[in-house]
C-alpha cells in the first residue's frame, strides 16, 4: 500500500512516516501543498494523509482540486484546528475522513485501515480481467488496448461483474441493479444485453467467455486462468498484525526518547517568552517563535503518546496568540502550564491497545442436518475450504441442541430421517417460528412437487437435489446469504434517544434517503433483515445491546459484513474510538450533531460506495 503524507510539521511527519513504514506501508512525504498536489496527480497512491494548514496550498484546496479532476484516492485529513466548520469544509471538499490533532497513533492507524479496507475494492480506478480493462474514471473499456463501444446497459453489467468477482447475480437482481425504476423489461432483456456484450468482446479478440452462466441461478464472472487461489489464514494474519504493531510501538518509543532529549531547547524558548512577557517591552519576534513552537508541540506530542501534553501545548499556543496587557497575568499562567507540561512528559505515555484483544472476523456458521455421513462429510470439507464454520447434526434432536448453544447463519436440511418421529418438514415449520432470521435450504432425494410446494410454504430458501455437486450446493448457500433486493439508498438509525432518531430522520429525508429509526436494540436483527439498509448509523451506549456489539455481529455475518457503518456518539475517549474502529466501523461522528457534517459524511459514504440508486441511474444513463 502506497501512502502520500503531506504534513509541514517535521516531528509529526517523521513519526507518522516511520510508524507507517513499520506496518509495511510505502510512504512518500512532502511538507507543502503545491508539491503534494503535483505528486498526487503524477503518481498512483492508495491513500493521502493531508494536513489542512500547509504552506503554498492549503489542504482543503488541494483536496477540492483533486476531486474536481476526478481523483478517487481516499483522503484522510488531519489538523490542529478544532473548528467544526473546518471539518465540514474538508468533508464537502471530498475528504473521506477527518481527525483532529492531538490524536492517538492507534486511532489514526485504525482509521487508515478502515479506509484501506473499505475503499480499495470500491475505489479502484481500473478493473482488469486478463487483457480486458475498464477505467471507471473515464468510463472506457478496452481489450488488448483496443477500445470497445458498449451500450450503457452493457457497460453497467460489465462493471458490476468486474467489481464482484465470483458472485452470482440472478436475472432479477441484474434488472434491479442496471435498469432504472421507470423501465419495465422482462428477464429476457438481461439475456439480450449479456449476449451483445459477449459478441462485442469476442469481436475484439477475446477467446474465453468470461461471463459464466450458472444454470438455474444466474451469471457470474469467471476467474482468470492460472490465478492463484487466495487463502484465508486469520490466525497467521493476527500474529503478523501483533508483531507489526509491536514494532510500531518500539519505533515510536525510540523516537520519543530522541524527541525528549531535544526538549530542553524547546522549554528554553518557552521560558524566554515568559521572560519577555514579564518585561515592559516584550520582543514580539521571540513571542511569535514560541507560539510556533507551541503549535508544533500541540500537533506532535500526541503522536508520541502524550495526549495531555498536546492539550497543554495548545493552551500555551492560545495564550501566546492573544497576549495583551497585563502581560504579567499571562506570564503567570504560562509558568503554571509549562510546569504542568514538564510533569506530563515525565509520566508514562499512552500506547496502542493490546492487539491481542482483537476479534477475528469469521465466515458464516453452517449447520447441516442430515444422517447421510458420506454426503455431509463431502459438503463439510468443501464448505470449510470456502471459509464456512460447519456443524453437522445426524438427527433433529442434535440440531436443536446446536441451535441452542451456537450462532447459526444458514441451515442445510434433509427431509427424511430413519426415526419415524423425526420429519424434516415438521422441523422446517418449527424453524420458521423459532428462527425466522436463518435461511434454510432443503437438500433431499425426495424431489416430488408436493414436497417442493410444502417446503416453499414453510419458508425454505431453496430446494436442492442430492445429485448436485458440493460446489453447486455451496454456491446456492452463498446466494442465500448474499441476496440483495433493494437498490434505493436506505439508512437504518439505531439509538435509544428518540430526539436523536427524530433529528437524524428529519435531516436525511429531504435528501431522498429512506430512513428507518429503531429505539429498541433487541429488535435490531429483525429490522435489519426486513429493511435491508445501505448504511447503518449506531449509537454506542444503549440498553440490551450496545453499538459496538451490533457492529461486531454485522462484521461477523457473511451476508452483511460489507455494510457501511457510521457511529454517532458523545464518547471521545481514545480507547473507545480505537475499539469502534477495531470492530470494523467506517466512520465516527461525535454528538452533539453538527448537521452539515453529518449530511456530508453520509452522502459522501453513499456516493463513494455506489449505493444510491439515483447516483447509479445518472451514472449509467
Amino acid at each position: 500500500m502506497k501512502i502520500l503524507l503531506i504534513e509541514d510539521d517535521k516531528q509529526t511527519n517523521l513519526v507518522l512516516a516511520k510508524a507507517l513504514s513499520t506496518l509495511n506501508y510505502q510512504i512518500e512525504s512532502t511538507n507543502d501543498g503545491e508539491t503534494g498536489l503535483e505528486l498526487a496527480k503524477a503518481f498512483d497512491y492508495d491513500l493521502l494523509i493531508l494536513d489542512v494548514m500547509l504552506p503554498k496550498l492549503d489542504g482543503i484546496s488541494l483536496c477540492r482540486q483533486l476531486r474536481l479532476e476526478g481523483s478517487q484516492v481516499p483522503i484522510l485529513m488531519l489538523t490542529a484546528k478544532e473548528d467544526i466548520s473546518m471539518r465540514v469544509m474538508g468533508l464537502e471538499a471530498g475528504a473521506d475522513d477527518y481527525i483532529n490533532k492531538p490524536f492517538e497513533l492507534s486511532e489514526l492507524i485504525a482509521r487508515i485501515r478502515a479506509l484501506m479496507r473499505r475503499g480499495k475494492t470500491i475505489l479502484a480506478k481500473v478493473l482488469v480481467w486478463e487483457n480486458l480493462e475498464l477505467d471507471i474514471n473515464i468510463k472506457e473499456v478496452t481489450y488488448a488496448s483496443k477500445r470497445l463501444h458498449l451500450t450503457p446497459k452493457e457497460y453497467g453489467l460489465l462493471e458490476l461483474f468486474l467489481q464482484n468477482p465470483r458472485r452470482i447475480f440472478s436475472r432479477s437482481v441484474l434488472l434491479d441493479r442496471i435498469w432504472s425504476a421507470d423501465e419495465f423489461p422482462g428477464e429476457e432483456a438481461v439475456t439480450t444485453q449479456i449476449k451483445g456484450l459477449r459478441q462485442k468482446l469476442k469481436a475484439a479478440g477475446m477467446t474465453a467467455d468470461f461471463i459464466e452462466t450458472v444454470y438455474g441461478l444466474g451469471y457470474r464472472l469467471k476467474e482468470p486462468k492460472n490465478q492463484p487461489q487466495k487463502q484465508n489464514l486469520p490466525s497467521a494474519n493476527l500474529s503478523e498484525k501483533e508483531q507489526a504493531e509491536a514494532k510500531v510501538m518500539a519505533v515510536v518509543a525510540n523516537m520519543r526518547e530522541e524527541f525528549l532529549k531535544s526538549f530542553s531547547e524547546k522549554f528554553e524558548l518557552l521560558e524566554q517568552a515568559i521572560a519577555q512577557l514579564s518585561s515592559v517591552t516584550p520582543d514580539k519576534r521571540i513571542l511569535k517563535q514560541a507560539q510556533a513552537e507551541a503549535h508544533r508541540l500541540a500537533g506532535s506530542l500526541g503522536c508520541y503518546g502524550f495526549l495531555e501534553g498536546s492539550k497543554i501545548a495548545r493552551d500555551i499556543e492560545q495564550l501566546l496568540e492573544r497576549y495583551t496587557v497585563p502581560y504579567q497575568r499571562i506570564a503567570l499562567q504560562l509558568v503554571e502550564l509549562l510546569k504542568l507540561l514538564k510533569q506530563t512528559l515525565q509520566q508514562q505515555p499512552s500506547s496502542l491497545v493490546n492487539p491481542a484483544n482483537a476479534q477475528i472476523t469469521s465466515s458464516a456458521n453452517l449447520l447441516i442436518v442430515d444422517d447421510d455421513t458420506t454426503l455431509t462429510e463431502r459438503i463439510k470439507l468443501e464448505a470449510i475450504s470456502w471459509g464456512f464454520h460447519v456443524e453437522v447434526a445426524a438427527d433433529i434432536k442434535t440440531a436443536r441442541n446446536i441451535l441452542a448453544l451456537n450462532s447459526v447463519e444458514v441451515i442445510l436440511l434433509d427431509l427424511s430421517f430413519p426415526a419415524k418421529e423425526e420429519n424434516g418438514l415438521t422441523f422446517l415449520a418449527e424453524l420458521s417460528e423459532t428462527h425466522p432470521e436463518i435461511p434454510v435450504l432443503v437438500l433431499t432425494t425426495n424431489n416430488q412437487l408436493q414436497n417442493r410446494v410444502e417446503a416453499a410454504r414453510l419458508g425454505a430458501q431453496s430446494f436442492l437435489n442430492k445429485t448436485m455437486s458440493a460446489v453447486e450446493v455451496l454456491t446456492a448457500i452463498n446466494i442465500a446469504l448474499n441476496q440483495q433486493t433493494a437498490t434505493d439508498a436506505k439508512v437504518l438509525v439505531v439509538d435509544d434517544d428518540p430526539f436523536i432518531l427524530h433529528k437524524v430522520s428529519t435531516l436525511l429525508s429531504p435528501w431522498g434517503l429512506q430512513v428507518t429509526s429503531l429505539q429498541e436494540s433487541q429488535r435490531f436483527w429483525e429490522v435489519l433483515e426486513s429493511t435491508k439498509p445501505d448504511l447503518l448509523i449506531l449509537d454506542i451506549e444503549m440498553p440490551d445491546f450496545n453499538g459496538i456489539e451490533l457492529c461486531q455481529i454485522i462484521r461477523n455475518d457473511h451476508c452483511w459484513h460489507r455494510l457501511p457503518i457510521l457511529f454517532l456518539s458523545a464518547h471521545f475517549e481514545p480507547e473507545i474510538l480505537y475499539q469502534v474502529y477495531l470492530v470494523g466501523a467506517d466512520d465516527y461522528i461525535r454528538k452533539p450533531i453538527v448537521e452539515p457534517e453529518l449530511i456530508a459524511r453520509i452522502l459522501n459514504r453513499l456516493e463513494r460506495t455506489h449505493l444510491s440508486k439515483k447516483l447509479l441511474h445518472k451514472y449509467y444513463q
